[in-house]
C-alpha cells in the first residue's frame, strides 16, 4: 500500500499547483493528497482523493470468488452440500475402491453434539470380467475402523469370515492386497487379490493419515474451540494440567 501526502503552500497570487502522482503496481485502497491554498488572510484546506481502480477490481473479484468458493462455510440457515469422495485402483485381475464414511453425532439437551459412532473406511474389491471391465455384482466389501487402519486388516469368527492381508511383494515394487471371503451360508469361498505399487500404496496411507481425525470426529471439536476458551485454561495456572491429573 502506498500513501502519498503532499503539502504545498501557494502565494497570494493565484497559480495552478502542479500535482505529481506516483504510480505504483502494488495494491492500494486509497491515495490522498493534501495541499493548502492561501488566499488573503484565511487558509482553506482542500483534499483530493485518488481512487485505485486496480484495487477495487481485485477486491470485487476476491469477494465474488470467496462467496462462490466451496471452501467457505455456507451462510447461516443453509446446510452444507453432501460430498462423495473415494479413490480407485484398477489392475488386470481386480479393482479396488476406497471410500471414507463420516462419523455420527447425536444432539444433546445443552445444544452441543456428542460422537456416537466413529467413521470408517470402506474397501470394495471387484474381480475382472474382461479387459478393463469389472464385475461389481461380485464385489466383496471390507470395512476398516480407525484402529484397524493402523494394521489394515481384521478377521471375524462366525459364518462369514473376511480376511484382508497386506504383504510386500517379493521384488519390493509394492504391496499385495489379498481379500479372502468365506461364507458358509451362501457356500462361497473366494479370494480376490490386487497388486498395489509403491506410489499407489503411498497415496492410500497418506489418505488414511489425513482422514483419521475426521473419522474420530476430532475436526468438529477443533472447529468448536474458541480463543477465549483456550485462554481461560492456559492462563489459570502454568501447572493446571498436572494439578488436574493429580486431583483425580
Amino acid at each position: 500500500m502506498l500513501q502519498l501526502n503532499n503539502v504545498s503552500r501557494v502565494s497570494s497570487t493565484p497559480q495552478n499547483p502542479k500535482l505529481w502522482l506516483l504510480q505504483s503496481n502494488s495494491l492500494c485502497s486509497q491515495k490522498s493528497i493534501t495541499f493548502n491554498s492561501k488566499t488573503s488572510s484565511t487558509e482553506k484546506k482542500k483534499t483530493l482523493g485518488v481512487k485505485c481502480q486496480y484495487y477495487d477490481q481485485q477486491h470485487k473479484n476476491f469477494t465474488t470468488s470467496s462467496r462462490s468458493s466451496p471452501s467457505f462455510a455456507p451462510p447461516a440457515g443453509e446446510s452444507a452440500p453432501k460430498l462423495f469422495v473415494g479413490h480407485s485402483i484398477y489392475k488386470g485381475k481386480a479393482a479396488l475402491t476406497v471410500e471414507p464414511r463420516s462419523p455420527e453425532f447425536s444432539p444433546l439437551d445443552s445444544g452441543a453434539y456428542k460422537l456416537v459412532k466413529e467413521g470408517f473406511v470402506l474397501l470394495q474389491f471387484a474381480p475382472a470380467a474382461a479387459v478393463r471391465q469389472y464385475d461389481w455384482t461380485r464385489k466383496q466389501v471390507f470395512s476398516l475402523s480407525v484402529t484397524e487402519i493402523g494394521h489394515l486388516g481384521k478377521s471375524e469368527e462366525g459364518k462369514v469370515r473376511k480376511l484382508l492381508k497386506v504383504e510386500p511383494l517379493p521384488d519390493g515394487s509394492g504391496h499385495f492386497f489379498n481379500l479372502s471371503v468365506q461364507n458358509k451360508v451362501l457356500n462361497i469361498d473366494e479370494s480376490i487379490y490386487i497388486p498395489v505399487t509403491k506410489a499407489e500404496y503411498t497415496v492410500l496411507t497418506s489418505a488414511f493419515n489425513y482422514i483419521l481425525p475426521y473419522l474420530l470426529g476430532w475436526h468438529a471439536y477443533a472447529n468448536s474451540i474458541k480463543p477465549d476458551d483456550s485462554s481461560r485454561g492456559n492462563n489459570a495456572s502454568p501447572r493446571y494440567g498436572g494439578d488436574h491429573e493429580w486431583n483425580r
